[in-house]
């Protein structure tokens, strides 16, 4: 019989969260054995869990899936994370492969996809759907130039909220962050 790989599910939806669990099962020779509803969470859930592979959506409660990202892979740098995510914009795609995914599947994908991606990264390849890849490559023939690739992996996760028309408190919770205090007193 063929090992099973073990798979940390992050995801905040639990219908997202439902639907793996059902598509991830051990007759395929995956099977779930954590799952988190936040970046917190999940980086905890990481370090407590003996895994495989960690699916991880962006958009979470807290820290966002790239900031958990990064601090499993500064933790653990053979870390094998499947970003799974809604957003299908390459500077998504981008900015979790920067933190450290090894791959990159949208939520939009086929289940033959998913379960490919979960196998190729289990065992140490890349796997990209070919939409995404397609995207990749048609960015880098436009030139290194984007107006997200300067950002770094915090400055991209503020600015996705700010896009969306959230102010500085809001993001803050969002993000878990809090207010710095300058020491320079403001002109009056």
């Amino acid at each position: 019989m063929e090992a099973v790989t073990n798979i940390l599910l992050v995801d905040d939806h639990a219908t997202a969260g439902a639907g793996l669990c059902a598509l991830i099962d051990p007759k395929f020779g995956l099977q779930v054995v954590g799952q988190a509803g936040d970046g917190e969470a999940g980086f905890r859930a990481y370090l407590d869990t003996n895994l495989d592979v960690v699916i991880m959506d962006l958009s979470l409660p807290g820290i966002s899936g790239l900031e958990a990202i990064r601090r499993v892979v500064a933790r653990s740098s053979g870390a094998k994370i499947l970003a799974f995510s809604t957003h299908e914009d390459t500077a998504f795609v981008t900015q979790a492969l920067q933190a450290g995914s090894r791959d990159y599947v949208t939520k939009s994908a086929s289940c033959e996809v998913v379960l490919q991606a979960i196998r190729e990264i289990a065992i140490g390849n890349s796997y990209s759907t070919p939409c995404v890849g397609q995207r990749l490559a048609f960015q880098k023939t436009k030139g290194p130039h984007s107006p997200f690739s300067a950002l770094t992996t915090r400055e991209f996760e503020i600015f996705c909220p700010l896009a969306q028309g959230l102010n500085a408190n809001e993001i803050g919770a969002q993000l878990a962050l809090g207010a710095k205090r300058s020491p320079i007193t403001p002109l009056r």
